[in-house]
Formats: C-alpha cells, sequence, structure tokens
C-alpha cells in the first residue's frame, strides 16, 4: 500500500539502561546487578510504598516497578533500600556523555532519565561500517565505563527504533535488535493485543476491536480512508504507525503548544477526606507559583483524588476569564470535591492539572471587581513568588504547612519525588 522507496531511511538509536535505578543500587552497594535480588522503593519504611526499581533477578518472583513494598517476601537474599536519585542523574549524565561522542547534540534526544534516542544517519561511518556494529560498540563503552548494561533498539526511523527495542532488543542475547521497512509484516504485524503498540489505549482498542481488527496486521491492512472517517487524524497517524512509518525526525523536535502543569503524589498513610485538604491545597500553591512565574493564566483545572480502594474522584472545571490564584482554584475543587467524595473513605493519590494557558497581561477586568483589591492581591503573590525563587519552597508557607497532614516539607529537597 505504502512506497517505502520514497519514506525516510535513517539509521536510529533507541537505547534503553536495563533496569537502571537497581543496577545503579547494585554497583553502589558492589553487587551484581544480574545476580542480586535488589528493589528501589519510594520509601522502605512505608509498607505502602511503591516499587521504582527491581533487579531481573527479583522480577522472576513477580516483583516488579509498581508493585508495592508488602508485596517483597521477607527474605535474607532480598535488599530493599531508598532511591538515590541525585547519584542516577549523574550516571544518566556519564551515559549521555558517551553517547554524544558519536553523534551532534541535535541528534540526540534524551527521552528519560534512562532512555535516549540517536540518529546516527550523518555520523556512523566516521567510526564504524554499519550502525550495527557501531551499537555493539557504543553498548560495550557504556557498560566498561559506567558498570550499565543497556538494549539498542536500531530503526530505520523512531518509531520502528522504540519499537524494535520494547519487542526484541530487550530480550536478545546481545542486547541489539535492528527493524528494517522489510521486516514490518514478520516482526510488526504480529503485535496483540493492540494496547501494548505506541499509541492505542484501552478504550481506542476496544472501538477497534468493533470493527475486526484486533493486531497491528489487521490495522495496517483496514481502510485508511474509513480509519479517517472514524477516528479523525489519529487514525491516519495508527494506519502509518503500523505499517512502519513514522517522518518525525530528532532535530525536528516537537514544541508543545498546549503544554500542562501538573503536581500529583501518592501519600505515604491513608488520609481522610478532610485532612486532603491540607495537601491539595500545597499542591495547587505549587502549580499556581509555576503559572505565574512563567507569566500565565490557566482556564482549565483538573483534579483527582483517589481512594486506597482505587476508586477516582475526577472532575475538571473551565475558568472563562482565567487565573492565577492558588485561593481561586483551591474555593472551586473543594466544593465540588465535597459534593461527590465519600467522606468516610481513605485516601492515597492526589493530582492537580492546570491547561489551556493564556498570557496574563491580556486578563480582563470586570466592572464589578473590586481593582485595588485585586492589585493587592496581586502584589502580595508578586512577593511570596519572589521569595520562593530566591530562597526556595519553604520560605514562604501557610500555617496549615505546620500541620500533620502537610507533605510540603517532606517533599522539599526531592529529586523527581524521591530522596537525594
Amino acid at each position: 500500500m505504502y512506497n517505502y522507496h520514497i519514506c525516510p531511511h535513517r539509521h536510529v538509536f533507541c537505547i534503553d539502561q536495563k533496569s537502571f535505578f537497581a543496577s545503579v543500587s547494585c554497583m553502589l552497594k558492589g553487587l551484581d546487578p544480574m545476580t542480586t535480588k535488589l528493589a528501589v522503593v519510594a520509601d522502605t519504611k512505608s509498607p505502602g510504598a511503591v516499587v521504582l526499581a527491581a533487579t531481573p533477578e527479583l522480577k522472576k518472583l513477580g516483583i516488579r516497578t509498581g508493585s508495592r513494598l508488602f508485596e517483597i517476601p521477607q527474605r535474607n537474599d532480598i535488599y530493599i533500600i531508598n532511591p538515590a536519585m541525585k547519584t542516577y542523574l549523574d550516571y544518566s549524565t556519564r551515559i549521555t556523555e558517551i553517547a554524544l561522542r558519536y553523534v551532534a547534540p541535535q541528534d540526540f534526544h534524551q527521552y528519560s532519565v534512562d532512555e535516549f534516542f540517536m540518529d546516527v544517519t550523518d555520523s556512523f561511518r566516521i567510526f564504524k561500517d554499519s550502525p550495527y556494529t557501531l551499537a555493539k560498540r557504543i553498548r560495550a563503552e557504556v557498560y566498561r565505563e559506567t558498570g550499565i548494561d543497556c538494549a539498542i533498539g536500531i530503526g530505520e526511523n523512531i518509531l520502528l527504533s522504540k519499537l524494535s527495542l520494547d519487542i526484541e532488543a530487550k530480550h536478545a542475547m546481545d542486547g541489539i535488535a535492528e527493524w528494517r521497512y522489510h521486516d514490518v509484516p514478520e516482526k510488526l504485524w504480529p503485535i496483540k493485543p493492540l494496547r501494548k503498540f505506541w499509541g492505542i489505549n484501552k478504550r481506542s482498542e476496544i472501538k477497534l476491536n468493533e470493527r475486526g481488527i484486533f493486531s497491528i496486521g489487521d490495522l495496517a491492512k483496514y481502510s485508511p480512508v474509513h480509519l479517517k472517517r472514524d477516528f479523525g487524524v489519529v487514525g491516519i497517524d495508527w494506519h502509518l504507525h503500523a505499517n512502519g512509518i513514522d517522518f518525525s525526525t530528532i532535530r525536528e523536535k516537537h514544541i508543545a503548544h498546549s503544554p500542562s502543569i501538573v503536581k500529583s503524589q501518592i501519600l505515604m498513610r491513608d488520609y481522610r477526606l478532610e485532612e486532603t485538604y491540607v495537601v491539595i491545597l500545597e499542591h495547587v500553591d505549587e502549580v499556581t507559583h509555576r503559572l505565574r512565574v512563567s507569566g500565565r493564566l490557566a482556564r482549565t483545572v483538573q483534579f483527582a483524588l483517589g481512594t486506597a480502594e482505587g476508586k477516582v474522584y475526577r472532575k475538571q472545571f473551565t475558568i472563562h476569564d482565567g487565573t492565577h490564584d492558588g485561593d481561586v482554584i483551591m474555593k472551586r475543587i473543594w466544593a465540588l470535591l465535597g459534593a461527590m467524595a465519600d467522606p468516610y473513605a481513605y485516601y492515597r493519590t492526589i493530582s492537580i492539572s492546570l491547561t489551556n494557558f493564556i498570557p496574563a497581561h491580556i486578563r480582563q477586568i470586570s466592572l464589578f471587581d473590586d481593582v485595588e483589591a485585586a492589585e493587592r492581591r496581586d502584589r502580595l503573590l508578586q512577593t511570596v513568588d519572589r521569595l520562593k525563587v530566591k530562597y526556595g519552597q519553604l520560605s514562604v508557607m501557610r500555617a496549615l504547612s505546620c500541620t500533620a497532614p502537610s507533605t510540603l516539607k517532606l517533599r522539599e529537597g526531592l529529586i523527581a519525588g524521591h530522596k537525594r
């Protein structure tokens, strides 16, 4: 259906450090990551804490990322430790420096702490005679200099490199897999269920299943006209991706036109509804601080409060003229939660998200607004923001943050929500 001869033919690497957090933690203790049973846990003192990483040997016991501390067997041969985020970032930086020996910065993209893309199309011949042999060299160099084992997917584009990594390279003996357009029918099309494929969630999978589409091969052979009719532009993207086609390049990095400001947290104990008020307010203060520093107003607010049993109370509302005042947002959130949340349940997760931004300078004042009061409020918020930027989040706190439910002091100084 598609002429691959006119599609981009590049050499893209997707590189993942295997069990990265757990591997680094093993090396810090002088242990072998491949033979040691070790789990990195968000908080070793909390039974409900989440497992952030596990070594391959521990995974064989069924413990994976997302498991809980209480699920780990109490055995003498299992190590359970807190994260060391600063050290992980240091190792990640060292590996990035190795990668940048082989590509220009504009051909490198850090996807996450332990995963990145490299487009070696213009550079691989300087070092080796093929992308595969260069991948072997980089893999060996990373292991020799850091002790971290990695897997590398090679593809004609970003999509194929990522798929070859996740589906084949991570399970290959040499940790490397290479997918080209001619491999699509054999390697890509058998994938099912559909939700295993990038860009397709459970809801989309159900809708595709209703049309007789159960594998990526079914999707690739389905009429793109009908996909566009039923799903819009995303249907065309699915069809292209199912055929291994991706026109995006690392050099043309995507710029988000509608970004969001988000703050979420897994609480370390069960909270009653009235106790969550303090934590939600702290989260609202943080996201609105970031909003004001960026010079924007938010029109759309989304929030979610999850119980210990997994039930989630989620709501979204719109503020027509936009706001960057946390008190305004908190008042609306708490009123909505009071109307829908179970006051007797125990809560463990909180999430606040701001979207639909407009520049702060275009804010309109209503004839019914108290202009002087609004200006005083703005001056107060600006002063608070300057103090926080200069001296840190704890330099200005609400009195509520000194009460027992508060998590503000606990989170101060963490990296990505975890201990340094």
